[in-house]
């Protein structure tokens, strides 16, 4: 079968993997290397909240081979770097990354230095690793993340592997390690089929395919069982889920069979693709308590002019026809999008149409970016190029217009007493703490670690375009 094809990824394959894990324990136990001594894994991730998931699942795989989590490459036996292809400048980072662990290998002789995602899905990426990294030991594309045990396996008999999956399947039974256990990514289909003309992303991840409803409900009851109090479905284009499949399952109906479960949580979803957002999504937003209201809606650029060369497959009058419904079910809705400036053949109007856009929907946030060409995709080749000076000074006329919105329309929670998890100490002032609730934005507080992983009720008290600051109350 062509390798963008689908394919089953059968469940003995994992159990044939996760038998070569246990084998890999073994050996370290007979050598004595358990507990304190047991050899450690340190995984770098770059990229989206699909390749944090994917780590999580090389986490759960390196601890059944006895792995213990490394904090530093330093200390690693296993060094596992989770790669992401959306823009140049992140596989740039990547490889340089890569290259600081040249010195650990010469250090270290027995370490074992594997590296898969979305950027060795590219040939020419996996090429360049295999051919100017002779310290990586193996790399694995997004289809064969599963196969990690036989990998490090190899890489201990000294043979060096570059894995390419066949087929893109759905490998089911992989272990999780969560990073944090009371927030949890949940991915319910994998793949793409929408081809927009600068996106790498259906060649990196194949085609579409969704998981079976029944098992993604069962992963939902372990994941809040281990303590999730905030999950967050995952997908290329998560509200596609089913479309391709004979379940008959929505992403609307399977987000209220989730909500059915037993546990104090909260759902979020994303990202979404607008040809998808059905009234029926809108409709489980809108009626389902514990759904988070925010709604992940990229729309990329105001003209359809540029829309039809992105090839996207809706309209400006379409996306913004989605906006207005969802607004009118659920007004104080938060609303969040991706922008992407100096696509090839932007011109001035095409650029104040995404402005205009910006000011009529009033976005709570967006995450914008200059154009990066990305090599196998048509807009590479697509002409004139705008130049860089040109999409910089853009990108700051837009970021200006955006934060002004972001800055007002987070004034309307001062005041308001929000329900929020705390999740973690605040990463710019020790002294408080950061949560997270219906709105987009983080929220700062002063309060006791011991609230990390538990829900509390805040009254915002500072609101500014990048962060809301509250007390508990």
């Amino acid at each position: 079968m062509n390798r963008n094809g689908l394919g089953i990824i059968k469940r003995e394959d994992v159990t044939r993997e996760l038998d070569v894990a246990r084998a890999v324990a073994e050996r370290f136990e007979e050598a004595g290397r358990v507990g304190g001594n047991a050899p450690r894994c340190f995984i770098r991730t770059f990229g989206c909240q699909q390749n944090e998931a994917d780590s999580e699942q090389l986490a759960g795989l390196a601890r059944v081979m006895g792995y213990a989590p490394a904090e530093r490459e330093e200390d690693a036996d296993l060094i596992l770097v989770n790669t992401c292809a959306i823009r140049e400048h992140a596989e740039k980072k990547a490889l340089s990354v890569i290259g600081t662990f040249k010195h650990l290998k010469e250090a270290n002789p027995d370490l074992i230095i594997g590296v898969g995602g979305c950027m060795t899905s590219q040939k020419h990426r996996a090429d360049t690793l295999k051919n100017s990294y002779p310290y990586v030991s193996f790399t694995f594309d997004t289809g064969s993340l599963y196969r990690l045990p036989s990998l490090v396996a190899e890489a201990m008999g000294g043979k060096r592997k570059f894995a390419e999956s066949d087929v893109y399947g759905i490998a089911e039974g992989v272990p999780v390690f969560p990073k944090t256990p009371h927030s949890a990514w949940l991915s319910v289909m994998y793949g793409c089929n929408n081809f927009c003309s600068y996106c790498i992303v259906p060649y990196v991840w194949g085609r579409e395919r969704s998981r079976d409803p029944d098992d993604v409900i069962e992963e939902a009851k372990r994941l809040i069982d281990g303590g999730a109090k905030s999950i967050t479905l995952l997908g290329q284009n998560v509200n596609s889920y089913g479309t391709e499949s004979d379940h008959g399952c929505t992403i609307a109906e399977l987000m209220r069979r989730i909500c059915r479960l037993d546990g104090d949580f909260v759902l979020r979803f994303m990202t979404s693709h607008p040809k998808d957002a059905s009234d029926e999504l809108i409709d489980v937003i809108a009626e389902e308590e514990k759904v988070v209201k925010h709604f992940h809606l990229p729309v990329q650029s105001g003209s359809d002019r540029i829309l039809e060369r992105m090839n996207r497959k809706y309209t400006r009058e379409h996306y913004l026809g989605i906006i207005d419904k969802m607004k009118k079910k659920i007004p104080d809705v938060t609303v969040t999008s991706d922008i992407i400036v100096g696509f090839p053949g932007e011109e001035d109007a095409d650029f104040e149409d995404t402005m205009d856009l910006l000011r009529r929907v009033r976005y709570d946030m967006v995450f914008s970016f200059i154009y990066s060409p990305r090599v196998g995709t048509p807009a590479a080749k697509m002409t004139p190029a705008v130049p860089h000076e040109v999409s910089a000074e853009r990108m700051e006329r837009l970021l200006a217009l955006q934060t002004a919105v972001s800055d007002e329309r987070n004034k309307r929670f001062l005041g308001r007493k929000v329900r929020l998890l705390t999740e973690e100490i605040s990463r710019t002032d020790p002294s408080m703490l950061t949560g997270r609730g219906d709105p987009a934005r983080p929220v700062h507080f002063s309060g006791d670690p011991s609230l990390i992983g538990s829900f509390v009720d805040v009254e915002i008290t500072e609101a500014g375009a990048f962060s809301l600051t509250g007390k508990i109350v």
